[in-house]
């Protein structure tokens, strides 16, 4: 933040700034200075002489921990941006005053690491503290940093949504989200396309809202010689309030059904594991309940 983000702020450097960037602080940045803020409270430091108290901090902090899920979403835009303007001249001569071996882009992707090397703290944690009385918080804080890299990672698949109407915030929280193998069997239509639609499946990327089932196509796209970017062209969506579901297929207990409108249209699908079907079946039916 000091050797480059309030450098793009000093007159004397203005001149190097490439346009692209003109204005595009807050997009390559993020909300780094509201995570900096965060961190200074050095709360977790107070915890070093007693760490019975660590757990409590992180439950205490939970919803606060939610900053890290705003700066993953804005990653996809602060990269482009940095792959646009990275090479510039500017940044070359903040890193060569702060004499640092790896650029800008190294340190962004320091909070991204950071939630996850929390979720290890804890498990190391956890192992030395075994039934000890501060073991049931330390299993509850864990908890809640997972759920913090889950929603963080549901999140980063989310923004990647293409081609859906409406607007993805008004479908509740979003729960769950993964690919399967989708085979559809509709009541209307010729016959001849259900028969069709029994062999082939189709690779369906699927998002589990509270209000809303969507069903995307996942595309890999390669972004100017980097790293292969997803994203997922919408097909069609389910709402929740008129779907039933069937938990067992026979032939395959990775399978389940889904289907609307008194099985007028019935979607099978398939999961690569029966844990993971299960995983889903069990938030499904808490939706429907």
């Amino acid at each position: 933040l000091q050797g480059y983000a309030s450098e793009m702020d000093n007159p004397s450097l203005l001149h190097l700034i490439p346009s692209a960037l003109q204005n595009k602080k807050d997009i390559l940045f993020g909300n780094l200075p509201e995570i900096y803020e965060f961190h200074n409270r050095h709360e977790i430091e107070h915890c070093i002489e007693n760490p019975d108290l660590l757990a409590r901090c992180f439950l205490k902090r939970k919803e606060d921990l939610q900053i890290y899920e705003k700066y993953c979403q804005n990653k996809p835009r602060s990269e482009a941006l940095w792959r646009q303007c990275g090479d510039s001249i500017f940044f070359q001569e903040c890193q060569r005053k702060l004499d640092h071996k790896l650029s800008l882009d190294a340190y962004l992707l320091k909070p991204v690491q950071r939630i996850t090397k929390y979720q290890l703290l804890l498990k190391e944690m956890l192992k030395c503290s075994k039934n000890s009385e501060g073991t049931a918080e330390l299993e509850e804080a864990l908890a809640t940093v997972l759920d913090i890299i889950k929603s963080v990672n549901d999140s980063m698949h989310q923004i990647a949504i293409t081609g859906y109407e409406g607007d993805v915030s008004e479908l509740g929280k979003l729960l769950m989200q993964g690919s399967f193998n989708v085979w559809t069997d509709h009541k209307k239509g010729h016959n001849k396309v259900k028969d069709l639609a029994r062999f082939k499946p189709m690779q369906r990327h699927l998002f589990l809202y509270t209000k809303m089932l969507l069903f995307c196509k996942k595309r890999e796209e390669n972004t100017d010689g980097h790293e292969k970017t997803a994203s997922y062209s919408f097909k069609n969506s389910l709402k929740m309030s008129t779907v039933g579901i069937t938990e067992n297929v026979k032939g395959d207990n990775k399978k389940f059904e889904i289907w609307y409108n008194g099985r007028e249209e019935v979607y099978i699908i398939q999961a690569s594991s029966v844990e993971l079907k299960n995983t889903w079946i069990s938030e499904i039916r808490k939706v429907l309940t």
